[in-house]
């Protein structure tokens, strides 16, 4: 008996310590499951921010407030957003929202309700030829909350031109409603969304955005107005360089040979010149869910007739609304291949779309709506060119429902190679575009709560 009840002893002994042993494992465990590795991302972050020159004079305390300021946890984010949105430009109430639009962008996250903490999902909802441009996608969220640009070439944290001009992917927000007027263009760096969604943001009585030689970028959700041409400044366009701006035009949108460009969900009017304009040899973009109203020009794609590098230029126009007080120019096109698909026209004044030097333009269950001008009624404009000469572009309109005496006058022998070219995505029936596009512009959006 005794030997039996040493035995017990030494197995509950072992017994004991092997407990012991599995709560410490365990421990240890939980410990590291608390400790997130660091991303890819965030090493990458770290070596582009320990690596930056000198030039910028306060650089290091850039380097500081980036790494303090900016987040990986949307729970983060929505608790500095502020959610009381003012949105008195909305021309539509989303105060219900049913999930079977028929619009493939929207109903890919707007049946959501917990978007906010979701954010950077909207990259994998594009279409078209803009449909790869993952913007910040990758990179942290840096939440906007000082509506200032006080120094063009120094910009403080927190604002929105210091977010742009930073070398790594950010997915930027707004903290609060704000104006932000720029004193000059904001010129973005590669990778970068600008996500108004959350805040009624403005950028207007100003100058506006530029994109120029870079890759990359979603802008979504904001309202861009009133823009003013400036220049003849140092503006800067990077942590390590800035330099001379002669005079820009005062676009709403400005894209210079850039690609993989998305702009979606805007409410963009009355600037000095467009309101989106792609020129240079920019390419793979799409233009969606955007209202437009009050402006003359609003959209020229293609540099001149004489830039033959917008031959390769391609872009997708689709869930538009093309509202109130416009004229012209939706889109004027040169060279490239434009697929214009379900969008409301509303008004025009002059012609709906126009090119010169052989654009292919495939027109896809749009809903064309003519002035009561029995002078306008056309959709269509050859700009300064003979009709011997235009004969042959390939110009076509399928499924559109053409309404108050409109006309589209078609074009060209109808090549099949050219319109797979500017084919983006499938065609949805015209008389379903009412409720595609009935959410055009930016959105109201609150926390728990569809957009």
């Amino acid at each position: 008996m005794a030997a039996s009840g040493r035995w017990l002893s030494v197995s509950a002994c072992f017994l004991l310590a092997s407990l012991l042993l599995l709560v410490a494992v365990d421990a240890a465990t939980s410990k590291d499951e608390l400790v997130r590795p660091k991303s890819r991302m965030e090493d990458k972050t770290e070596e582009l921010q320990s690596s930056k020159n000198s030039s910028m004079a306060n650089e290091n305390s850039d380097d500081a407030w980036i790494k303090e300021h900016t987040l990986d946890d949307p729970e983060e984010v929505t608790s500095m957003v502020e959610m009381s949105i003012r949105n008195s430009t909305e021309r539509r109430n989303l105060g219900f929202f049913s999930c079977a639009t028929g619009n493939p962008i929207d109903d890919c996250w707007r049946c959501d309700r917990r978007w906010y903490l979701r954010r950077r999902r909207l990259a994998d909802c594009g279409i078209g030829f803009g449909r790869n441009a993952v913007g910040g996608r990758d990179g942290r969220y840096y939440v906007v909350s000082d509506p200032g640009d006080d120094d063009p070439v120094n910009p403080r944290p927190g604002t929105l031109r210091h977010a742009v001009i930073q070398d790594q992917p950010l997915w930027i927000v707004f903290k609060r409603d704000m104006v932000i007027t720029l004193k000059q263009e904001l010129i973005m760096n590669s990778f970068k969304t600008i996500d108004g969604r959350g805040a009624n943001v403005h950028i207007a009585n100003g100058a506006c955005v530029t994109i120029q030689f870079i890759t990359n970028v979603i802008i979504h959700g904001v309202h861009i107005h009133d823009c003013k041409p400036t220049g003849n400044a140092m503006v800067r366009s990077s942590p390590s360089h800035y330099g001379w701006r002669t005079m820009a035009d005062g676009d709403a949108i400005s894209i210079f040979g850039s690609s993989h460009i998305w702009i979606d969900h805007n409410s963009l009017s009355n600037c000095a010149d467009g309101l989106v304009d792609a020129i240079m040899g920019s390419t793979a973009i799409t233009i969606s869910n955007n209202y437009f109203t009050h402006h003359n020009e609003v959209m020229l794609l293609g540099h001149s007739d004489s830039y033959v590098r917008d031959k390769a230029m391609q872009v997708t126009i689709a869930y538009n609304h093309f509202g109130e007080g416009l004229i012209q120019r939706m889109p004027r096109c040169r060279h490239g291949y434009f697929h214009v698909v379900n969008n409301d026209y509303t008004h025009w004044e002059m012609y709906a779309i126009g090119g010169s030097a052989d654009p292919t333009i495939n027109s896809q269950g749009n809903r064309y709506l003519a002035p009561t001008n029995p002078f306008a009624k056309e959709v269509t404009k050859r700009v300064g060119t003979p009709s011997g000469v235009w004969n042959g572009w390939n110009w076509r309109s399928e499924g559109d429902l053409l309404l108050n005496g409109a006309f589209f006058t078609p074009s060209g022998a109808g090549a099949s190679a050219s319109y797979a070219r500017a084919s983006s995505l499938g065609a949805k029936s015209s008389s379903m575009v009412g409720t595609i596009t009935s959410s055009a512009g930016a959105l109201i959006c609150r926390p728990g709560q569809r957009c």
